[in-house]
C-alpha cells in the first residue's frame, strides 16, 4: 500500500506490478480510481463508485488523466466521464 496525496488530501494507492504493465488503484473514503485493468460491470455487480482512467503508468499520471468511465455508484456521487482523476478522487472523498 502507497499513500498518494494531492491537494492536501491523502489517499490509499495500490500497485500490482504485472507482465510490463501495472495493475492501479486508489481508494477514496467513498469509492476508486482505476486503471483500465479494472472492470466497470464487476463494480456495478457490487455496488461499488469506481471510475476508470486510461493509458496510465502511475498514480500521479492517474491524477492527471481523464476519467473515461464510472459505475452508476460513482455517478450518484457526482463524477462524470471527463473530468480528471484527481477531481473524481475529491468528488469520492
Amino acid at each position: 500500500m502507497d499513500m498518494v496525496e494531492w491537494d492536501g488530501l491523502t489517499f490509499e494507492g495500490n500497485s500490482i506490478a504485472l507482465f510490463g504493465a501495472k495493475l492501479l488503484v486508489v481508494k477514496a473514503r467513498r469509492g476508486m480510481l482505476g486503471c483500465g485493468y479494472l472492470n466497470v460491470a464487476a463494480a456495478e455487480k457490487l455496488g461499488h463508485a469506481l471510475a476508470v482512467v486510461t493509458g496510465v503508468s502511475c498514480y500521479d499520471d492517474m491524477l492527471h488523466a481523464e476519467v473515461k468511465q464510472v459505475s452508476s455508484e460513482a455517478r450518484n456521487l457526482g463524477v462524470v466521464p471527463g473530468m480528471t482523476g484527481a477531481e473524481a478522487l475529491k468528488t469520492m472523498n
